[in-house]
């Protein structure tokens, strides 16, 4: 079977964008030296406006600041500094233009930032030696629509969320997957998650971990009002529409960035979108050696401090 993603592909950039977090000081200071550093190889680099503006250096005067279209029509690849919140931001707001993504994580956990910060100068040697891996991440589509028309839509890389508000009540709605009714269900809401959001808020609700490449969407309830409920896994070509059948107080959210509130009847639509995203990994780069280290899988008890108590 030919390889999907080869390791090696022809890729010789030009320009380079830079995202950050906002307001952040240390991803500042690392903006900065990776942009001298990528500035020295002789590449053109350009920030992106919020990163640059909230930056307390004024030593991004001297970059090109763009907003996230002209990172589209402009850059050859995107470096985002930061934690997994910060690459869903760039995702979904670079999904139309397929600028290839690279992940620096100065975050917590970091699942799609592969990128240690103390590697980040080390690991432009292989980047712009095209070494990196491509792999094809899908996207959601989600369209909200009240009375027939359609009032809210976005795109989400890790999950669409339809839950309870502050109020703290059940929702009721019932699902059905290319209008086909499955099930009607009382709970705090579904979650409908990617693969790539295996791993966030499905995982927090005994959702399945999925491989990046499987092509499957998890349906996977929130504190369901049953015993029986358990998550569901279909396939990327399904269509999954959420009908709200009673909620005084509930929204959608996308990728916990988004949100939209929602009302009695509303119907959330979801389908792969026909977008994705490209991330590009470094040499060695193993998912299930990602899982092992941000899950603390097969690690031993740790040995007690020393004046600790313990069993005997």
């Amino acid at each position: 079977m030919e390889e999907a993603h080869p390791t090696h592909y022809r890729f010789d950039p030009k320009t380079v964008a830079l995202i950050g977090k906002y307001q952040s000081r240390e991803i500042s200071e690392s903006l900065s030296l990776l942009a001298r550093e990528l500035e020295r190889r002789g590449l053109t680099v350009i920030v992106e406006k919020s990163t640059a503006d909230s930056a307390s250096s004024p030593e991004f005067d001297r970059w090109e600041r763009c907003d996230f279209a002209g990172i589209g029509q402009r850059a050859d690849v995107a470096i985002v500094l930061g934690g997994d919140g910060t690459m869903l931001n760039a995702a979904r707001q670079l999904a139309h233009y397929c600028v290839p993504l690279v992940g620096v994580n100065q975050g917590r956990l970091g699942f799609m930032t592969d990128i240690a910060r103390s590697d980040m100068l080390a690991a432009m040697d292989d980047l712009l030696a095209g070494k990196f891996k491509p792999e094809t991440r899908l996207l959601l589509e989600a369209e909200v629509f009240r009375g027939g028309e359609k009032v809210a839509s976005s795109l989400a890389l890790n999950e669409v969320v339809v839950d309870k508000g502050p109020i703290g009540r059940l929702i009721e709605f019932q699902l059905y997957i290319d209008n086909e009714f499955v099930f009607t269900l009382r709970s705090d809401g579904l979650i409908v998650s990617t693969p790539t959001g295996s791993t966030a808020y499905a995982l927090s609700a005994n959702g399945p971990i999925q491989h990046p490449q499987v092509s499957g969407i998890a349906l996977v309830p929130l504190c369901p009002h049953s015993l029986t409920n358990r998550p569901i896994l279909v396939s990327d070509r399904n269509e999954i529409e959420i009908r709200i059948r009673q909620a005084i107080d509930s929204r959608a959210h996308f990728d916990g960035q988004v949100t939209f509130d929602l009302r009695t009847e509303d119907v959330v639509r979801i389908r792969r979108s026909k977008f994705s995203i490209c991330l590009l990994h470094p040499p060695g780069y193993s998912y299930f050696a990602m899982l092992r280290e941000k899950l603390h899988w097969s690690e031993l008890p740790q040995i007690l401090k020393h004046g600790d108590q313990g069993d005997d």
